[in-house]
């Protein structure tokens, strides 16, 4: 027999989670509420804590970086402006959190959607400023479309880190030049190959030297689960996002399909 603790307990897990206070309905349904709080400190421009002591990382977005002690490591262009932004609208306030994909990260820190309570989405305000850009996971991809088109949008009027060099969206030819880096690329894809367990999707005729997008058969798998062919975007012109690393040529490594925007000719 159930007891009457137990039944509560399941009636309550089987209860949909009403969406938090600040959340907007556009996201409610894609994230899932969590326990909220009163902000003590601002680490950077995607990095907070609350009172409660948990490290809050916002998830999605990467802001211009600060050295936080680490040895050599000069500051990102409008590293200090991204944290002001951030200061000035979460500070000493009480914000709503929502998840929707892996909740925490190796460092501990809470990966969450922030959301004040007249509404504004914290994430959404760091890049409609151009303080932030889309960084985005295979196991987190809650709002990237959203977040995507936020982005487009302060690219597009120049505002923030795309004003900065720093931050440009490079071609595929010059992609060799910024290793190591996170980056935008952009270039059309000439062929479409298969070696090795993995696809490769290449910008140039030399393979062996030239930008390539490589994808996992766990990548593979999502694009196909999106009803996404990768054969067919060969001859597209796309834009790309990842850290660019050496592998016979200049690469990246592709997780998840929202790294991937077709272009328009």
């Amino acid at each position: 027999m159930v007891s009457l603790s137990r039944l509560f307990l399941l009636v309550a897990l089987l209860l949909p989670v009403p969406a938090a206070a600040g959340m907007p309905e556009s996201l409610a349904g894609q994230l899932q509420a969590e326990a909220g709080g009163a902000v003590l400190t601002v680490i950077d421009g995607d990095t907070l804590v609350l009172a409660d002591g948990r490290e809050i990382r916002l998830v999605g977005i990467q802001a211009p970086k600060l050295p936080l002690g680490r040895a050599g490591f000069e500051a990102w262009p409008l590293a200090e402006e991204a944290k002001r932004k951030l200061e000035d609208m979460t500070l000493g306030k009480t914000l709503d959190l929502g998840t929707g994909g892996r909740s925490g990260d190796r460092h501990g820190r809470v990966l969450a959607h922030l959301f004040d309570r007249e509404g504004r989405w914290i994430q959404g305000e760091m890049l409609r400023a151009g303080l932030a850009r889309v960084y985005s996971f295979a196991d987190n991809r809650a709002a990237i479309a959203e977040m995507l088109a936020l982005e487009r949008e302060a690219r597009a009027a120049g505002r923030g880190i795309w004003g900065h060099s720093f931050y440009a969206v490079r071609s595929a030819e010059e992609a060799g030049r910024f290793l190591g880096g996170f980056e935008l690329v952009e270039g059309r894809i000439i062929a479409v190959g298969r070696g090795g367990g993995k696809t490769y999707l290449n910008f140039a005729e030399d393979w062996r030297q030239d930008f390539t997008i490589s994808l996992d058969r766990r990548a593979e798998r999502l694009f196909a689960e999106q009803g996404l062919d990768l054969g067919a975007y060969e001859g597209k012109r796309v834009r790309v996002r990842g850290w660019l690393k050496a592998r016979n040529g200049p690469m990246i490594e592709v997780t998840h399909p929202e790294q991937i925007e077709e272009l328009e000719d």
